[in-house]
């Protein structure tokens, strides 16, 4: 079981990672966002960060897709997010170990290109 704790330690961990001032938790590298909370919008009611859950970019469509299908206990999507190539992550369901591969995957897809292959 993971949590936002996990996901600070981790963004922080990896190189130029810069967290921007938020309710939750948003961590970019070379001003690009990697992982976020997810702000929940419910119809007719206020946004509400969610630090239970994150936000990750994953690459592409197909990237998304079999996280969905492959891992739906761990991942959903909402109507917001079509077309988009994030995925949100139950952190209560997932380990640390699995969080810091997608954490570090993460990065490394929105990281400038000689930065990403220094790690």
């Amino acid at each position: 079981m993971a949590d936002a704790d996990d996901v600070r330690r981790l963004a922080l961990s990896l190189p130029h990672v810069e967290e921007i001032d938020s309710d939750g938790f948003d961590f970019r590298v070379g001003n690009r966002g990697f992982v976020w909370s997810y702000p929940e919008r419910a119809p007719g009611k206020p946004r509400v960060i969610r630090t239970d859950i994150a936000v990750l970019f994953v690459g592409d469509e197909a990237e998304k897709q079999a996280l969905l299908l492959g891992e739906p206990r761990l991942f959903f999507t909402t109507p917001g997010y079509d077309g988009l190539p994030l995925v949100m992550l139950r952190l209560p369901e997932v380990t640390v170990d699995r969080l810091t591969e997608l954490v570090t995957d993460a990065w490394r897809m929105r990281a400038p290109q000689d930065l990403a292959d220094s790690l």
